[in-house]
């Protein structure tokens, strides 16, 4: 196995060409999901102005256990997956403010967890069913604050994937830190994509 895992993937396109666009959307897909899946969606949110970037994990899965495992468990494909996930923003050509994170499922853990880790202001951070990654959470990066970044967490109540716990505890960490974040829990145990938070994630995007 190669140190990641992931290496060597496709980046996927869409939206206004890279080096056009003066905004970006990174695209992040849940396990047993493709590229092409969540670039789908980010085409039904029809914010235009975007350069649309849905990188592809290896077997179509970021990591191989539970999100809320210890971290050691789902490594070397955690640390490779951020390691995409960075690759696909610096591909973007753009500043952190006008770069916008969204991901469903494990993808949104990975979107929230780079976010968390790398302590840099996006322009936006959007975890559809997922919260932070590990058993337990790590403190900010030092130095880093979120101040006005807009996080948008949405979650069914009773997610056989994704405890409420963590989608709590994640909208927690980022107000402390100063996120202006809005979460959204519905009833039921529904685990896929709302129209109601597509709604939102238009709206939050088209403030950037």
């Amino acid at each position: 196995m190669s140190a990641n895992p992931h290496a060597g993937r496709p980046l996927l396109r869409a939206g206004v060409a890279a080096g056009q666009a003066p905004r970006a959307l990174v695209l992040l897909h849940g396990r047993g999901g493709s590229a092409a899946d969540i670039l789908g969606l980010g085409g039904h949110l029809a914010v235009p102005g975007y350069a649309l970037l849905a990188p592809e994990a290896a077997g179509s899965s970021w990591y191989p256990h539970r999100f809320i495992e210890p971290v050691a468990r789902n490594e070397p494909w955690l640390s490779g997956a951020l390691a995409v996930v960075e690759a696909a923003v610096a591909a973007t050509g753009l500043p952190d403010d006008k770069v916008a994170l969204l991901g469903f499922s494990q993808g949104a853990c990975l979107a929230l967890d780079y976010a968390w880790r790398s302590g840099r202001r996006f322009g936006a951070v959007i975890g559809l069913s997922g919260g932070l990654i590990g058993d337990q959470l790590p403190p900010v990066t030092p130095g880093a604050r979120f101040d006005g970044v807009p996080v948008l967490l949405g979650c069914s109540r009773q997610d056989g994937h994704i405890p409420l716990s963590r989608v709590l505890e994640t909208e927690a960490r980022f107000k402390a830190e100063g996120a202006t974040v809005t979460t959204r829990l519905y009833e039921g145990g529904h685990h896929g994509v709302t129209e109601d938070e597509v709604i939102l994630a238009r709206q939050l995007l088209a403030g950037i």
